[in-house]
């Protein structure tokens, strides 16, 4: 396997964990309600937290990979992450789990994007939709496995077990990373010459030491409006991050069993998605031009994922409705390569900052989407179904801002 594969396997079992991490508090949602005897707001506010946190840490941790490079950078955010991911099994009530989620948070942040940092130094940029494809399509799959971890965890030992078992494997892939992984391709003593010039005629960098902060940056329409599309994207992915669990056992009143079988087979479904995603964005790159490739991966799986769920929630049939709803995720996930290849085009080698500004704006719609859930039901009388509304018409919106994106607008910092 050629090393730059290898670096992104690596990059992958990264991103299982941090969805392993991160989508286990969904999970568990309804024992630590019950547990710690938080209302639907309460726990609104977990789970908004996060994301609030993790956004507004972003563009920092970035800026600090582009400096710095990735590898210190995600040794710090695994690290940091990993041992909060363990103190929340340690949490006793509202107060102490809202702030332990938040500075989680902080250590989360950074981690996709200085991902992002090291697939611009270690891959073509004719290859950078299938790089990300690979490393989100993975995410899913921890999306996947989560409640068939948790879950059994959860029912031989506590919820809080499971939160010490995943705060031990981040530790682990950092021991790994700090000795094997090499910044730069020519640092790496296994690579060969054919494979180092192939990464190196093809990557595309900008020439450029600066690597400061500018608000210049946020003069570039592109950027501006990919930053608008990924706040409407992440407002309905992390409905399926955060709320689904608890969405299927309160709303639709199924069982902890039956929630965890629907779980695992939406994210399997998305995971396929999204590296169905990155090939065909590629692919599509190569007969139509990036430009075009991106937008139309971009704004049909969007469109189409803001239909279906509508569809899913008008339905009085749960098993028809539940497919539709694996469907949504599924289409909504096609559309992440695209998003974050974009991302790269734009920013070159500061591909840290632009990323983590992408996704600053994407938390920035799923912390207001989460914490808002709980209360549009309890407004709406208990109804589950109102929120996800809305979340619908947010992804048909975002799936109209591709038409005026176009990668090949570097940011000016």
């Amino acid at each position: 396997m050629k090393i730059r594969y290898q670096v992104l396997s690596v990059l992958s079992l990264l991103s299982v964990i941090t969805f392993l991490d991160r989508i286990a508090i969904g999970v568990a949602g309804p024992q630590i309600m019950d547990d710690l005897h938080l209302s639907k707001e309460n726990w609104g506010w977990v789970l908004g937290i996060f994301s609030l946190a993790y956004g507004a840490f972003e563009i920092p941790t970035g800026l600090m990979g582009d400096r710095l490079g990735a590898k210190k950078v995600l040794i710090r955010v695994v690290l940091w992450w990993s041992f909060f991911t363990v103190t929340t099994g340690l949490a006793n009530g509202f107060l102490m789990l809202l702030a332990v989620r938040f500075l989680f948070g902080i250590g989360e942040a950074g981690a996709y994007p200085n991902s992002s940092i090291a697939l611009v130094k270690w891959f073509p940029a004719n290859e950078r939709a299938r790089g990300q494809a690979t490393i989100w399509s993975a995410s899913r799959i921890g999306g996947a496995l989560t409640p068939l971890i948790i879950a059994p965890i959860q029912l031989l030992y506590g919820w809080r077990v499971s939160f010490y078992f995943l705060g031990t494997l981040g530790v682990l892939w950092v021991i790994f990373w700090a000795f094997w992984y090499k910044e730069e391709p020519s640092q790496h003593p296994s690579i060969d010459k054919n494979e180092l010039d192939e990464i190196l005629s093809n990557r595309q960098l900008t020439a450029t030491n600066q690597h400061q902060f500018s608000g210049k940056m946020f003069r570039n329409q592109s950027l501006l409006l990919l930053m608008a599309m990924y706040f409407c994207y992440a407002s309905g992915a992390f409905f399926f991050q955060s709320w689904l669990s608890t969405y299927l056992q309160k709303g639709w009143l199924l069982s902890p069993s039956q929630s965890t079988a629907i779980v695992f087979t939406s994210f399997l479904l998305a995971a396929f998605s999204c590296l169905a995603g990155g090939f065909v964005c590629d692919y599509l790159a190569k007969t139509m031009g990036t430009k075009k490739a991106r937008m139309w991966v971009g704004m049909s799986g969007l469109c189409l994922s803001g239909i279906f769920l509508l569809i899913a929630i008008s339905l009085t049939n749960k098993d028809l409705a539940i497919i539709f709803l694996g469907i949504s995720l599924s289409l909504m996930d096609f559309t992440i390569p695209a998003s974050w290849a974009t991302a790269m085009d734009l920013g070159s080698n500061r591909a840290g900052t632009v990323t983590g500004a992408m996704n600053t704006a994407g938390l920035l719609g799923s912390t207001l989407s989460t914490i808002s859930f709980g209360y549009v039901v309890t407004a709406f009388g208990g109804n589950y179904n109102a929120p996800v509304f809305i979340l619908a018409a947010m992804l048909l919106m975002g799936g109209i801002f591709w038409l005026k994106i176009d990668p090949s607008k570097t940011v000016e910092f």
